[in-house]
């Protein structure tokens, strides 16, 4: 395994990587050696091997010749880097968002097809019995016909991102709700597996340079409609989703999958969940070894990207707008 960013998440990363017997972490890369010697200094002090030191990430891949590549670099760069490590015929798991552009999206999905490689993108709730429940309620009808979904969640994210990039736009791709909102809006099109038909959004920067609150209503092309609330300005952090069946309801924790309540008809019952919560790391390394399928893929990160787009389309318009599909 190489890493291709050196920052604060990247360090989960490293920790979830060094604690499974299946990965050596060969090579790093950022944009100084000072940058990536201090990063093991704090998550790969007593690593051994000690990984090789890179400020280039071609050469990374030309010298260390790793299988697969983490990339946790500013959402911006994800469409470059990834087409860069699949080109060097490297298998990918992607930071969140996967890309913030749908017609990267597009052309990042045709070049992983086209080289066979794994590209998982990092979210959670897809690794977690609660959404592989949810998902599969929604495939078998148990609860009926899937109507409406609605969620929320809330972070103190403008203040903790003061002068970081994730406060600006050409590195961002966005704000709040490119950032955490991103996982749920992920949670939403990956339970729901429909293309989008139509978005109508606000956004508010709070006086910053990107989006720090956001109010989403979206239509998916076989008519089940949505709502999401995305608040960066709220120190008290928190996320829920309801999806809403014509004979039964969900509801849970749509950041991580961590509970879940479920009604049949007007009666609460158990529901049968399967398996443990893993890490997309620990996913994204199974599939690459043949164990087990990817929980996410490119066509997760394209359907995303163009839900995005949207999003940020109409919030400047104010019309709808409505994501190219094709």
């Amino acid at each position: 395994m190489a890493i291709l960013g050196c920052g604060g998440m990247s360090g989960a990363h490293a920790g979830r990587f060094k604690g499974n017997p299946d990965v050596e972490i060969v090579a790093l890369c950022d944009v100084s050696e000072e940058v990536v010697n201090g990063y093991i200094e704090r998550n790969l002090t007593e690593y051994e091997p000690r990984p090789a030191v890179y400020t280039d990430a071609a050469q990374m891949y030309a010298e260390s010749k790793p299988d697969a590549v983490t990339i946790v670099t500013p959402h911006t760069m994800h469409a470059e880097h990834g087409l860069q490590a699949i080109e060097a015929g490297l298998h990918v798991l992607m930071e969140k968002p996967m890309v913030t552009d749908s017609v990267q999206a597009m052309e990042l999905a045709a070049a992983v097809e086209k080289a066979g490689k794994i590209l998982v993108v990092g979210y959670n709730t897809p690794c977690t019995p609660v959404f592989d429940y949810i998902r599969n309620t929604i495939r078998n009808g148990e609860l009926g016909k899937l109507e409406l979904v609605t969620g929320w969640q809330t972070q103190d994210w403008a203040r903790l991102t003061v002068g970081t990039w994730r406060q600006k736009p050409e590195l961002s791709g966005g704000g709040q709700m490119y950032d955490s909102g991103a996982h749920m809006f992920n949670s939403l099109v990956w339970t729901v597996e429909q293309p989008i038909e139509t978005v109508f959004a606000f956004a508010d920067n709070v006086n910053t340079p990107v989006d720090i609150n956001g109010t989403v209503n979206i239509r998916f092309i076989n008519g089940i409609l949505a709502t999401m609330t995305i608040g960066g300005n709220c120190p008290a952090n928190g996320a829920g989703m309801t999806f809403i069946f014509d004979d039964g309801k969900i509801e849970c924790d749509g950041w991580s999958g961590s509970w879940i309540k479920v009604w049949k008809g007007g009666a609460e019952i158990e529901p049968a969940l399967v398996g443990e919560s893993s890490t997309p790391n620990d996913n994204f390394i199974d599939a690459v070894l043949g164990k087990t399928a990817p929980r996410t893929s490119p066509i997760n990160g394209v359907i995303q990207s163009q839900l995005m787009d949207a999003i940020y389309e109409s919030a400047a318009s104010g019309n709808a707008a409505h994501p190219k599909n094709d």
